[in-house]
């Protein structure tokens, strides 16, 4: 896709491809998502793949992710083992990986400088050699369109890989003459990491794992947490784990929307002191709020969606709407009173009068969220609120009078 804003992009390598499929709908979606797997699973079992819907938040790419810092490489491969079979426990992580861990092979060349001066051969010289035989050389340039295409000439992929034409290699002498690279160096196999990320420049490690369908990251995170803190109280001075993945992602979210809650909360609060005048009924609105959360969780339950960033969201929403229709009431009763009626029917009189008022906001307030109920990203917010005003809109009109009788110790007149 030529512009997708949360997509996780990965720096090119030969090792790694990307593609995106276009369905026709969700249900075509899951059924090509399901053929991929199939496929990749019979044909393609030693390839590290992930079929995932493109994501609506934060790009994260595997959910689960962990972090292994360190100075030496080969031990945060070590602790990464480890890891891995403590991921592996919990049936509900699966594919787990690494985005690097396997050493290659390599081949060093040691020079006899000693022995290449007295042929009168330079460094340079010898690396030019090889690098003509192994990578090859730019010869010249081809047009293709507007692009110009390198010629490139090396030996034969045979050759490149045999240790037996590397040793037989002839290097020009000024002489004239030449003499095979075996006599000017000798060879040695070894490992090496090619690739090693790092983070605030430590090496750094990631185990990667997805969740299987119906699990959430974090679930699976708190689950794993003791086991976790178990390796890493085990680790050397330098060496730690940290976890990443969409349970970071969101930790993120929820600090920057915490950090300006105190100024939500002040300004609220300030606010609602000044239109309702009294800390007793400011008291009275505030205890209904919490209340709507009853409907949260019920509605979340019953749709099986998330309570995740969005979802919080709409509870934030829902704390002022809740709050809206408490003032609303209480200012009602302290007008009835102001009227001339007394404490109770000036409360009874209130909750008949704002009754359908405050359903018929409510209502419309629910039935809005309601399209965009079915979607994937903004559904959680949605049912949040849906569920909560629901529940909020009843306990306003039954809990809150019930509760301004109490506090106030309101007596219901006697007959006549």
């Amino acid at each position: 896709m030529r512009f997708y804003l949360p997509l996780d992009p990965q720096l090119p390598n030969d090792f790694f491809a990307q593609g995106v499929v276009v369905a026709k709908d969700v249900a075509a979606r899951d059924r090509v998502k399901a053929r991929i797997e199939a496929f990749l699973a019979s044909d393609l079992p030693q390839a590290v793949a992930r079929v995932a819907p493109l994501e609506l938040g934060p790009p994260v790419g595997w959910p689960l992710q962990y972090r292994i810092s360190g100075p030496d490489p080969m031990a945060v491969r070590e602790i990464a083992w480890k890891l891995a079979d403590a991921i592996g426990a919990d049936k509900r992580a699966e594919k787990i990986n690494f985005n690097w861990i396997e050493p290659s092979r390599t081949m060093r060349v040691r020079v006899d400088q000693d022995q290449a001066r007295l042929l009168g051969v330079s460094s340079q010289q010898l690396a030019e050699t090889l690098n003509s035989v192994v990578a090859g050389a730019t010869i010249t340039q081809i047009r293709d369109d507007i692009y110009l295409v390198n010629v490139v000439a090396r030996s034969a992929a045979d050759e490149r890989g045999s240790l037996t034409t590397i040793r037989n290699l002839q290097i020009p002498l000024q002489n004239g003459r030449s003499a095979p690279l075996s006599q000017i160096a000798s060879f040695e196999y070894g490992q090496e990491l090619p690739l090693v990320w790092r983070r605030d420049r430590v090496p750094t490690l990631t185990v990667q794992a997805d969740v299987v369908a119906g699990a959430l990251p974090d679930t699976v995170a708190k689950a794993l947490a003791p086991k976790i803190d178990a390796l890493g109280a085990t680790l050397a001075s330098g060496y730690k784990i940290e976890l990443g993945g969409s349970v970071e992602e969101s930790d993120k979210s929820l600090v920057s929307v915490i950090a300006v809650a105190p100024a939500m909360l002040f300004l609220t609060l300030t606010i609602l002191m000044i239109q309702l005048q009294s800390f007793q009924r400011l008291f009275l609105v505030v205890s209904v709020a919490p209340l709507g959360l009853i409907g949260v969780v019920a509605a979340l339950l019953l749709s099986g969606k998330p309570l995740g960033f969005v979802a919080i969201l709409g509870v934030l929403a829902l704390t002022g709407m809740i709050a809206r229709n408490s003032v609303i009431l209480i200012d009602q009763i302290e007008r009835e009173k102001a009227r001339g009626l007394d404490p109770w029917n000036a409360v009874v009189e209130a909750t008949s009068h704002r009754f359908r008022p405050i359903l018929l906001t409510a209502a419309a307030a629910i039935l809005g969220m309601a399209p965009i109920a079915p979607t994937v990203f903004w559904g959680p917010m949605a049912f949040a609120i849906m569920g909560g005003l629901g529940v909020a809109t009843a306990l306003t009109l039954l809990f809150l009078p019930a509760l301004y009788v109490a506090w106030f110790r309101v007596k219901e007149p006697a007959a006549e």
